[in-house]
């Protein structure tokens, strides 16, 4: 066996380390202020974010060393999940970065700041770490296998699988079928002067061109996410090679979900009256329904590649 699928023998002392590392990164941060690229939500930086991060991680170590010490206890999974959270919120830009290779979508972008970008990756890869010890200590604590669960699930998480591939498809149809629209010349849900859906400060000369027939560049990549959620639950996905599909997949969840959360929150707030200045020129149910959509395919996403995962991996040989 590699050590890649004896992952359940060392999760729980890698996610220790990481967290020790991690939060040892952030407090030399704040006392000697260097430039190490911590930040809370790729935003919040400074010695209080930092020296908060340091403090985090820290108890997030004592509750690995804690799961190692007491393997049956029920609490500290979920307790686990919390922190594979901060450690997304932490690393919350690298998994926009991919973006920063589509320079011919766009003109303008802010530089990459090379060193948050690295922090950010490690941030993501605790989180990887930290979701890998809490599902090995759940299925310890259940006394079933930690490498499977203890049981072939492949044909009983196979039809919820499907329905959230499906539901991650039709989340992102009011999305397409608007900003196809705006690039028709239509300005439903706009209430701003002009053509809505493009500026031209940060559109690129092929998305300008491509818009004046009537093509929008998101609205072609919101096709390619449909495509990625019907490839996780359709057959003619078993097809195509199972890692970058996971890796498409586990991505993809981990960016929108969130993000959508937000418009959706920001959208509702917004269409309450709670704020005034929300996103100018776009009607509340724009932000709520078209934007905020990307949770819905988020949390669709990651439920479909979960199945797909479980579909597609090889049979246990330990139970």
């Amino acid at each position: 066996m590699t050590r890649l699928h004896s992952w359940p023998s060392y999760a729980g002392r890698a996610a220790l380390v990481w967290s020790v590392v991690y939060a040892s990164g952030a407090a030399l941060a704040a006392l000697l202020e260097p430039t190490l690229g911590y930040a809370l939500a790729h935003q919040g930086r400074g010695a209080a974010v930092e020296w908060s991060l340091a403090v985090a991680y820290a108890a997030a170590a004592l509750l690995a060393r804690l799961m190692l010490r007491a393997p049956g206890l029920r609490w500290p999974p979920l307790a686990a999940w919390t922190v594979v959270l901060l450690c997304l919120c932490s690393g919350f830009g690298f998994l926009f970065s991919p973006a920063h290779l589509l320079s011919f979508l766009s003109r303008n972008q802010d530089a990459v700041d090379v060193v948050v970008l690295v922090n950010e990756g490690v941030a993501v890869l605790g989180a990887v770490l930290w979701g890998c010890a809490a599902l090995a200590y759940r299925r310890r604590a259940r006394g079933t296998c930690p490498y499977c669960g203890g049981s072939d699930r492949r044909h009983a998480v196979d039809r919820p699988g499907r329905a959230a591939g499906y539901t991650a498809v039709a989340a992102l149809v009011p999305y397409t079928v608007l900003k196809t629209a705006w690039a028709l010349g239509l300005t439903v849900g706009y209430t701003g002067a002009g053509r809505p859906g493009m500026d031209p400060r940060y559109t690129s000369d092929l998305g300008l061109r491509l818009y004046e027939y009537g093509v929008d560049v998101t609205a072609v990549l919101a096709l390619v996410g449909m495509a990625l959620a019907m490839a996780l639950v359709r057959p003619w996905g078993g097809r195509l090679p199972r890692l970058p599909l996971l890796a498409l997949g586990w991505t993809g969840a981990g960016a929108l979900a969130p993000f959508g959360i937000f418009l959706a929150v920001w959208g509702v707030l917004m269409w309450a009256g709670a704020i005034s200045n929300g996103l100018p020129d776009h009607a509340p149910w724009v932000v709520v329904i078209a934007y905020g959509g990307f949770s819905l395919y988020g949390l669709g996403l990651a439920r479909a590649t979960w199945a797909y995962q479980v579909r597609t991996r090889r049979a246990c040989t330990h139970c």
